[in-house]
């Protein structure tokens, strides 16, 4: 393994999304947008909803990312994904009626949990956003 290049998986409850190298990953946690490289210092962080960049010699993969946990090794990096889907895997019909149902609950006047519509909805959108950017 060259210096710049580092492990990494990505593991869903179904499948091993991604098992492979790559030379920077960026990814959204609970705190923030964070870039890894190899070499980083070790951490452990929630992941949130948003776009994962796998990036080898100037190529970027770009998956939907959603809720897990990352451990971050010098020479490694474990996400455990609750999902993780490629362009091509995403269901835009089925992402776009999410985006309605999020939305319908959001504008309800019952009581919903909002954070749960609006975290629904955020899925909904990158899931839309990464599959209309394949076309």
């Amino acid at each position: 393994m060259s210096d710049k290049l580092f492990k990494v998986q990505v593991i869903c409850p179904d499948r091993i999304f991604f098992d492979g190298e790559c030379d920077m990953l960026e990814l959204r946690t609970t705190e923030g947008e964070i870039g890894i490289l190899a070499g980083h210092i070790p951490l452990t962080a929630v992941v949130a909803p948003g776009t994962l960049r796998i990036i080898n010699d100037g190529d970027i993969k770009k998956a939907a990312l959603n809720d897990g946990f990352i451990e971050i090794l010098p020479d490694k990096v474990v996400i455990l994904a609750e999902a993780c889907e490629w362009p091509d895997e995403i269901d835009l019909e089925r992402a776009k009626e999410a985006q309605i149902r999020a939305e319908n609950r959001l504008r309800s006047v019952e009581e919903i949990d909002i954070k749960r519509a609006e975290i629904a909805l955020t899925k909904a959108l990158l899931r839309i956003d990464l599959a209309e950017k394949k076309k």
